[in-house]
């Protein structure tokens, strides 16, 4: 782990005055188009950001731009989230960096390649690993941290395609199914500590990560603010766009008998 940015002495002095309101927000897995999105709202309200992520060229763009957006304060750190041995060291640094955590959003996630998947274990392990075993180490730092201050939401990028395994993509949608398992068993544990845990569940969504599929996506900042919104309302379960809440019903109660026969 390197820090890339620290905080300096004007943007310490911004975050003290304006305590009261500016939001205080870790975010991991930064330079996803989604959690970029999202934070460039954040950022238009003055908060105050902690990025992590894995390409320092990339994560130094996104928090340059994020300061000429209005954030009083952009700290960040240069790391492999898979490594789950440094997770306690980096989201201690994270946290005390901040003096303090409001929202941790957790956008940490790799789509795969499913036909490699088929074939290679190692390359469907690696999926695994990085959308369900890493997320559950961070999240189990994060939710024992809030629970010992009894305040704080965790918002976390799921998918809608761990709603039901598809063959056209059921390694990545078996990491998000046992996910928002987690997510769900989580938040029934923490809830009545004060701390709230959302479970984000987008549809594609027209980002980087998806620009190869030919399919209708999304616009990604309409997705922002929907996630935006919904952790001011302290949501539990997010569907975005919100079509996908009623589509999501009728793919998982398709009998199994007309499923194995579609195309999907």
């Amino acid at each position: 782990m390197s820090t890339l940015v620290t905080r300096p002495m004007d943007a310490a002095l911004a975050a003290s005055t304006d305590a009261v309101i500016a939001k205080k927000i870790l975010v991991l897995g930064a330079t996803s188009g989604i959690a970029e999105a999202t934070c460039h709202i954040w950022a238009a309200q003055g908060a105050q950001f902690f990025l992590v992520a894995r390409n320092a060229e990339k994560l130094a763009a996104v928090a340059a731009d994020l300061k000429l957006s209005g954030a009083s304060y952009v700290g960040a750190a240069v790391a492999d989230l898979d490594d789950t041995e440094k997770h306690a060291e980096l989201l201690t640094h994270a946290v005390n960096s901040l003096t303090g955590m409001d929202i941790a959003f957790l956008a940490h996630g790799i789509l795969g390649d499913q036909a490699r998947g088929e074939q290679d274990f190692q390359h469907a392990a690696q999926i695994i690993y990085t959308n369900f075993v890493a997320p559950v180490s961070l999240l189990t730092w994060l939710a024992n941290y809030c629970v010992q201050r009894h305040s704080g939401t965790i918002a976390v990028l799921s998918s809608v395609a761990g709603d039901r395994g598809r063959k056209s993509n059921y390694i990545y949608a078996s990491s998000k199914a046992g996910l928002t398992a987690f997510l769900s068993g989580l938040r029934n544990r923490v809830d009545r500590e004060g701390v709230t845990v959302m479970t984000i569940k987008p549809g594609p969504v027209n980002t980087s990560m998806t620009a190869h599929m030919n399919i209708r996506k999304a616009d990604v900042n309409k997705v922002a603010a929907a996630i935006v919104k919904a952790i001011d309302k302290r949501v539990d379960t997010l569907y975005v766009p919100a079509i996908f809440l009623p589509i999501m019903f009728i793919v998982r109660h398709i009998p199994e008998r007309i499923f194995k026969k579609l195309n999907l």
